[in-house]
């Protein structure tokens, strides 16, 4: 496993940002993991954030297009910080662009919010974790509603490794559907690799019983296919 993505993980244990417990996700399963990236709350942590994210986009996507689409509300600083990111790590000055959940009808109007989006523009997406793939579904109206645009991708900080609404994973059912090549910083098989039965700041963040847990939640709703 590259560094970086063992760094990311502990990173996300330091900021509380990947927990373990009882969850229920967007899509309504109860889970023993979950990933919030709203415990992302400083500059510093910010920044290291969007490093990760520019490495994982580059890794994928290159840097050939046009804007980062962060949707409302999780990925209005996702996308900031990633074209920070970019910008500062290999001289490429991606725009950003956000939805609002309102549509403004005063001032800077319209439903977006950073850069305009238009014809001929390459547009990667950005997103904090994908379980079901349901908010792709009501994001990618809203870019091609802008003009003749190229969805290009999307990138999430966690794969979760389980199952969308078939029996595939719910990145392989976006690229399939939509036609989206999608990446991860990281997967959660790579995060139990690193952090099970191994000390990590004084603590066994990944102990057996966890583990059982996690080998659980992937007997039922784990890729089949």
């Amino acid at each position: 496993m590259e560094a970086y993505k063992k760094e990311f993980i502990e990173f996300m244990v330091d900021c509380q940002v990947l927990k373990f417990g009882d969850f229920v996700t967007k899509s309504g399963r109860k889970t023993p993991f979950f990933v919030n990236t709203g415990f992302y709350r400083t500059g510093t942590q910010l920044r290291r954030l969007g490093a990760y994210y520019a490495e994982a986009i580059k890794n994928t996507f290159g840097l050939d297009f046009d804007v980062l689409f962060g949707p409302a509300y999780k990925g209005i600083p996702l996308t900031v910080a990633a074209t920070v990111a970019i910008s500062e790590k290999y001289g490429a000055d991606i725009r950003y662009c956000s939805n609002r959940k309102e549509v403004k009808d005063h001032g800077d109007k319209g439903i977006l919010l950073g850069s305009p989006i238009g014809d001929g523009d390459k547009v990667v997406i950005i997103e904090d974790v994908t379980t079901a793939g349901t908010s792709i579904e009501e994001t990618l109206p809203i870019i091609k509603a802008q003009g003749n645009v190229t969805p290009v991708g999307l990138v999430v900080s966690v794969d979760r490794m389980e199952r969308g609404k078939g029996e595939k994973s719910a990145l392989a059912e976006i690229e399939e559907k939509y036609g989206l090549k999608t990446t991860a910083i990281v997967t959660m098989a790579e995060v139990v690799e690193h952090l099970y039965n191994k000390e990590y700041k004084g603590k066994v963040v990944i102990d057996d019983k966890l583990k059982a847990a996690i080998d659980a939640y992937y007997e039922q709703y784990g890729v089949r296919a």
